[in-house]
C-alpha cells in the first residue's frame, strides 16, 4: 500500500459513513455506479477513503440513498472539506510514511513495539538525525533534512500536556546496546529516554534479552487509538511503504500482542534502571 494513495484519518471517518448509509439504502457498490454513471472503483475509493469526495459527488450519494437529514448532510459536508485539506508536513515536501503522521496527529494514544531503534517520538535531534542518514542509502541532504524537521515537529505534542496523547511503548533491550551515530550520541539518548519516562502520560518498557522468544519478534508496530469512538489502527511500517490494518480482527491481535509484551517486560521502574546501566556504559 504506497504512502501517498493512503487515506487520512478525516477521509476514512467520512467513506465509512457513507458506506453505512449506502448499505442502510440496500443498495450494492455495483448499483450506486450504475445509477450514478461512474466506476465501481469509485465507489470503492471513496468507501475507503482513499479518494476525495466533491461537492457534486455528495450531493449524488445523498440524493440517491435519500438523506435529507441537514444535520447529516452538513456533518458529511464537512467531513469532505477537512479531508480534502492537506496536513502540516505537507510544507516539508514529499515525506515518506505521510499516512502514518496523519494517524499520529489525531490519535490519543500510541502503543509501539520497537526492536532496534528508540521510537521516533522519543528520539534526541541527534539520534534522530543519525537514524536517518544511517537507515536510507539513496537520502540526499535535502531530504534527511526535511525528514528531521517533520520528525521533530511530530514531538510537540508529547511536549504539550494539552494535547492529551499518550504513549506506550515497549523496547527491545537491542534498542538500548546498538550504538546509533556515537557513544555521545547514545549517551544523550538514554537520559533523554530516561527522563521522559518519569512523565506521567509517557510508559516506557524494556523487553530484556532473558525474555527469551515472543510474540514481537515478528517485527515492530504501532497501534493508534482516537477519541470519539472511532476505531483503532495499527500501522506496519516497511521500508518503501507501508500498510494500515483496520479490521477488528486484526485490532485485537496486535492489541493482544502488545498486552503480552508488556506483561514480558520489565516493570516501568526496573527499564529505567537497565536504561540507567546503559548510560553508564556509554558513559565509560
Amino acid at each position: 500500500m504506497a504512502a501517498n494513495n493512503n487515506p487520512t484519518v478525516t477521509g476514512r471517518r467520512l467513506g465509512t459513513e457513507l458506506r453505512r448509509l449506502r448499505k442502510e439504502s440496500g443498495l450494492t457498490g455495483t448499483q450506486v455506479a450504475s445509477r450514478l454513471l461512474i466506476s465501481q472503483a469509485k465507489v470503492s475509493h471513496m468507501e475507503t477513503g482513499r479518494r476525495a469526495v466533491s461537492p457534486r459527488d455528495l450531493r449524488d450519494l445523498c440524493a440517491l440513498y435519500g438523506i435529507t437529514d441537514e444535520h447529516v448532510v452538513d456533518s458529511l459536508r464537512e467531513l469532505a472539506l477537512h479531508s480534502s485539506r492537506q496536513g502540516w508536513w505537507h510544507a516539508y515536501g514529499d515525506i515518506p510514511h505521510s499516512i502514518y503522521i496523519d494517524l499520529e496527529t489525531h490519535a490519543d494514544s500510541v502503543h509501539t513495539y520497537d526492536s532496534m531503534v528508540i521510537p521516533a517520538l522519543l528520539q534526541t535531534p541527534a539520534y534522530a538525525a543519525a537514524v536517518i542518514e544511517e537507515t536510507i542509502p539513496l537520502v540526499t541532504v535535502g531530504q534527511a533534512a526535511a525528514r528531521l524537521k517533520v520528525r521533530l515537529r511530530r514531538q510537540h505534542r508529547i511536549y504539550d500536556p494539552t494535547s492529551g496523547l499518550r504513549v506506550e511503548a515497549v523496547l527491545d533491550e537491542s534498542a538500548l546496546r546498538r550504538v546509533v551515530g556515537s557513544r555521545e550520541i547514545m549517551r544523550e539518548q538514554l537520559e533523554h529516554l530516561h527522563a521522559l519516562s518519569t512523565e506521567p502520560h509517557i510508559l516506557v518498557q524494556v523487553l530484556p534479552h532473558t525474555a527469551g522468544a515472543h510474540p514481537g519478534m515478528t517485527g515492530p508496530f504501532s497501534l493508534l487509538r482516537f477519541p470519539g469512538g472511532r476505531e483503532p489502527v495499527v500501522y506496519l511500517q516497511k521500508f518503501t511503504s507501508d500498510l494500515c490494518l483496520e479490521r477488528p480482527s486484526d485490532v485485537r491481535q496486535y492489541s493482544a500482542v502488545h498486552t503480552h509484551l508488556r506483561a514480558r517486560a520489565l516493570t516501568p521502574d526496573h527499564s529505567r534502571h537497565l536504561v540507567t546501566d546503559a548510560v553508564k556504559f556509554y558513559t565509560s
